[in-house]
């Protein structure tokens, strides 16, 4: 009988979490882009080349200026995760490597808060940076991955 209470607890508690948290409780992730980003959508590969620095201009006149979290923050522990199967040292290596064979003349710029990170995408054009969904502002442009945005099903950030 206790079991059967505490599962239904369980259940009333999971239900009321919002769309964009997933089962476990965490916010899904955001790709967030300044607003002259001249996309709306983007495959997973492609995320994927943006964050590798492979991809390295939105359109012939516009870089793309990663923004990426600092170590430690759940946004960066889940892009290095879902998108690149990397370890924070493989990740720290393979941009040091990148640079070092002048591939990229700099590496991702490294955010400290979501504030700050909101704050680089609204005032540097080309800027792309991922933000738990929960905090994005509502004036933000927000790409979908795959024609999904975040707290639809299947959103692959979370």
């Amino acid at each position: 009988m206790k079991q059967l209470i505490l599962c239904l607890l369980i259940a009333g508690l999971l239900a009321r979490i919002p769309s964009a948290e997933c089962s476990a409780g965490f916010p899904d992730i955001a790709v967030v882009v300044s607003h002259d980003v001249p996309i709306d959508n983007l495959t997973f590969a492609d995320l994927r080349k943006i964050v590798l620095g492979d991809r390295q201009f939105w359109s012939s006149n516009l870089r793309v200026t990663l923004l990426i979290r600092a170590p430690e923050a759940r946004e960066r522990s889940v892009v290095l995760k879902n998108v690149l199967q990397m370890s924070e040292l493989q990740f720290s290596q393979y941009w040091i490597a990148k640079v070092f064979r002048a591939e990229s003349s700099t590496g991702p710029k490294t955010v400290y808060s979501s504030e700050m990170a909101m704050s680089l995408v609204n005032s540097i054009p080309g800027s792309v940076t991922f933000i738990e969904a929960s905090q994005v502002p509502r004036e933000s442009k927000v790409i979908r991955l795959g024609g999904l945005l975040p707290g639809e099903k299947g959103y692959p950030l979370n």
